[in-house]
C-alpha cells in the first residue's frame, strides 16, 4: 500500500536543531555529519559554530542554518542586524529569527513589523532565506494572526510556532491558524515537541514544510523501514 509520501519528501522537511547550548564540538560536529548522511533539509546550529557548519555541508544539499535573537528575542534591532550580517558572512543559507516577544505581547506593532522587514531585506539581498518564530506560547490568536500579516508583507519564507525553549511548542492548532492567515508565499515551519514520524506526518498534512528536530534519526530511520529502505549506517 502506498503511504503517499517518499523518503526526500520527509527528510527534506527536517531541519536538524543543534542548539542545546551544552552541546560540545565533538557532538556538533556528529550532528553535522548525521545531517548528511540522513540527507536532511538544513543543519540548524549555534551561531558560533556556523563558519564551520557550511564548510562540513559544503557542495552537499544540506543547508547550513543558524539562529537571530534566539531565544527570547530581546536583542536591539540593531544586535540582530549583525548576528544577521554575521551568520551571512559565516555561510548561512537560512536563518531563524526571534521575534521582539515583549513588544509584541505589547501592542507595538510598528516596531515588530520594521524589525522582522529590515531582518528580512537584509537576509534576501545576500540570496538567503529567513524563518520568523513567533513563539506562540505567549502571545494570543490575535497577535499570530497580525504576526501572520507583518510577515507576509515583509516577504519572510517560512513563519515559524516556536523556539523549542517554551513553556510548549508546536501545536495543530496553531499551524492551522498560521497556514490559514499566510498568504501562499509564506511556508511554515513547525518546532517544540515534535519526535516521531506519525507527528511530523500530521503537521505535513496541514500545510507544514519544515519542522525543527533533534530525534532527526529516529524519525528518519523508522520512516526508510516503512518504505523498505535499509538502514542509513552510523
Amino acid at each position: 500500500m502506498s503511504t503517499g509520501y517518499s523518503y526526500p519528501d520527509v527528510a527534506k522537511m527536517i531541519d536538524h536543531s543543534l542548539l542545546n547550548p551544552a552541546l560540545t564540538v565533538p557532538e556538533l560536529e556528529a550532528g553535522c555529519q548525521l545531517a548528511l548522511r540522513y540527507d536532511v533539509a538544513s543543519v540548524c546550529i549555534l551561531p558560533y559554530y556556523a563558519r564551520r557548519c557550511a564548510q562540513l555541508l559544503a557542495g552537499s544539499t544540506v543547508q547550513p542554518s543558524t539562529t537571530i535573537g534566539f531565544p527570547h528575542g530581546g536583542n536591539t534591532t540593531a544586535v540582530k542586524l549583525d548576528e544577521v550580517n554575521q551568520a551571512l558572512k559565516d555561510g548561512a543559507a537560512e536563518l531563524d529569527m526571534v521575534i521582539n516577544i515583549s513588544q509584541a505581547r505589547s501592542g507595538q506593532w510598528d516596531y515588530v513589523q520594521r524589525e522582522i522587514q529590515l531582518l528580512t531585506d537584509a537576509t534576501h539581498a545576500a540570496g538567503a532565506k529567513i524563518k520568523v518564530i513567533f513563539e506562540n506560547a505567549y502571545l494570543d490568536d490575535a497577535a499570530k494572526i497580525r504576526l501572520c500579516k507583518i510577515c507576509g508583507e515583509a516577504g519572510v519564507d517560512w513563519v515559524k510556532t516556536s523556539t523549542g525553549y517554551a513553556a510548549n511548542g508546536a501545536t495543530v492548532a496553531d499551524i492551522v491558524l498560521m497556514r490559514r492567515h499566510s498568504p501562499a508565499t509564506v511556508q511554515v515551519k513547525a518546532a517544540g515537541g515534535i519526535r516521531t514520524l506519525d507527528a511530523l506526518l500530521e503537521l505535513r498534512s496541514i500545510g507544514v514544510t519544515r519542522v525543527g528536530a533533534t530525534r532527526t534519526a529516529e524519525m528518519l530511520g523508522d520512516c526508510r523501514q516503512r518504505l523498505g529502505l535499509p538502514p542509513i549506517a552510523s
